[in-house]
């Protein structure tokens, strides 16, 4: 059964590119969305098979650039696959 579920992550500075990228690059990832350190939502990257390649080096850069500005950031997963 194929169910989408939710994990979040809080991170800071450089850390947030690096596990992006690394999300980006997961199979399982459907969605991330990243809000900053008052819960808002700053960008929301959909992840599909085929465009992982084409998508991650700008989005990681973007990403790079705007972890500067608040002092944590929640990475919101949204994955589809089976549930653990």
């Amino acid at each position: 059964m194929t169910v989408e579920h939710e994990d979040k992550v809080r991170l800071r500075g450089e850390a947030l590119a690096e596990k992006v990228k690394q999300l980006i690059h997961e199979g399982n990832v459907r969605r991330l969305i990243l809000k900053n350190d008052k819960g808002h939502t700053v960008m929301e990257i959909p992840v599909t098979a085929g465009v992982v390649a084409a998508i991650a080096a700008p989005v990681v850069t973007a990403i790079g650039a705007i972890a500067a500005f608040a002092n944590e950031w929640s990475i919101v997963v949204e994955r589809q696959g089976e549930q653990p």
